[in-house]
């Protein structure tokens, strides 16, 4: 599902994924070699705050000229295509699956925007919207995967991106390539129901995928910012010192000796709150009456040494680590960025995956 899909004429288009986020730009380019996929070129490079808020943009120019920049340094500079896929902001999207009466593609059209609109914060006039039938096993109703975002920050993402440059071939809503690069590709919804749990540095997004497709979406203000702030007062450390803290140190040691975990116990507290909130809002909206079967953690604020253990205790789910390369074939040959930091791009390595495999 994507906003924007361009024909072309060139049957292997050159096409990378670009992530624009409140703080950040990363881009992703990947490239098949014979059966196996291969990293072409990769980057990220901060944006100054109060350029973009809450998913809108304040300064197109400067964050065009992040773009820019970003693309000319070492390992982004492989990137040989100005065409992009760029993603959405989460926060400003609409995303649900809806039911309605079996019919045809041509009869739905009508019978999607009335359920879109009677379920949705915005008017159906001031957002891009789209939809697809999924399958359905059911003779009788039909379901179908919803998405809508703003029509002003879809606006504003393509002059920042026309600013830089670029010609865009496509916009998707952030959960849509993130489920790509971190659920099984084969998977069903009936095999499991994932809560994808993506720690930003400015919110965290909440991601319930049934197999590989998004059931809904919501974000709440926990954030790796706030992390790194609670280290910062107690331990009186610069922000780069308390980001490696977080990564070297962390709360594996949760003892009551360890100010780290002391700091950052009440965020922590409050993110176990709402990841349970989601999961059994998900429990009483689910007609199948399915329960997310595991927690997949990404993003910057995941990489908190034993983050994944104290979910796992506190929740008592199955809570694993993002592997944002399990649908792609690298063969022998070691992916050029470490786990660690790739739990970062998973939404541009979603987004380049979608280029792979562009027109399909």
């Amino acid at each position: 599902m994507s906003f924007l899909n361009k024909n072309i004429i060139n049957l292997e288009p050159r096409i990378f994924g670009l992530d624009l986020s409140d703080l950040s730009v990363k881009v992703f380019q990947l490239e098949k070699n014979g059966k196996r996929d291969v990293v072409r070129g990769y980057g990220s490079l901060d944006i100054p705050p109060g350029n973009i808020e809450d998913g809108r943009i304040i300064n197109r120019e400067q964050v065009a000229v992040a773009i820019k920049t970003l693309l000319k340094s070492p390992s982004a500079k492989k990137i040989n295509s100005n065409k992009v896929i760029c993603s959405l902001p989460e926060s400003k999207a609409f995303v649900r699956i809806i039911t309605i009466p079996k019919m045809s593609e041509e009869e739905a059209h009508e019978a999607v925007r009335w359920e879109m609109e009677a379920s949705m914060p915005m008017l159906l006039n001031e957002v891009y919207f789209d939809w697809q039938f999924l399958d359905d096993d059911d003779s009788k109703t039909q379901k179908v995967l919803t998405a809508a975002v703003s029509r002003e920050v879809v606006d504003d993402w393509m002059e920042v991106l026309a600013l830089a440059g670029l010609d865009v071939y496509g916009m998707e809503i952030e959960s849509m390539a993130t489920i790509r690069s971190l659920v099984k590709n084969n998977t069903t919804e009936d095999e499991a129901v994932s809560l994808i749990v993506d720690l930003g540095a400015r919110r965290t997004s909440f991601i319930i995928a049934e197999g590989i497709v998004p059931y809904f979406t919501s974000s709440i203000p926990f954030s790796s910012e706030g992390i790194n702030d609670a280290i910062i007062k107690t331990l009186n450390v610069s922000d780069q010192e308390a980001e490696e803290v977080k990564i070297n140190n962390g709360i594996e040691n949760r003892d009551e000796g360890n100010p780290i975990f002391t700091a950052v116990s009440p965020l922590l507290e409050n993110l176990v709150m709402e990841i349970t909130k989601t999961m059994d809002f998900y429990g009483e909206m689910s007609k199948q009456s399915q329960e997310v079967k595991r927690i997949i953690l990404c993003g910057g604020g995941s990489n908190m040494k034993g983050m994944a253990q104290y979910l796992n205790e506190r929740i008592k789910k199955e809570v694993v680590m993002g592997d944002p390369w399990i649908n792609l074939n690298l063969g022998n040959s070691l992916s050029v960025i470490d786990r660690s930091v790739s739990v970062r791009y998973v939404t541009a390595i979603g987004l380049a995956i979608r280029s792979l495999n562009y027109g399909n």
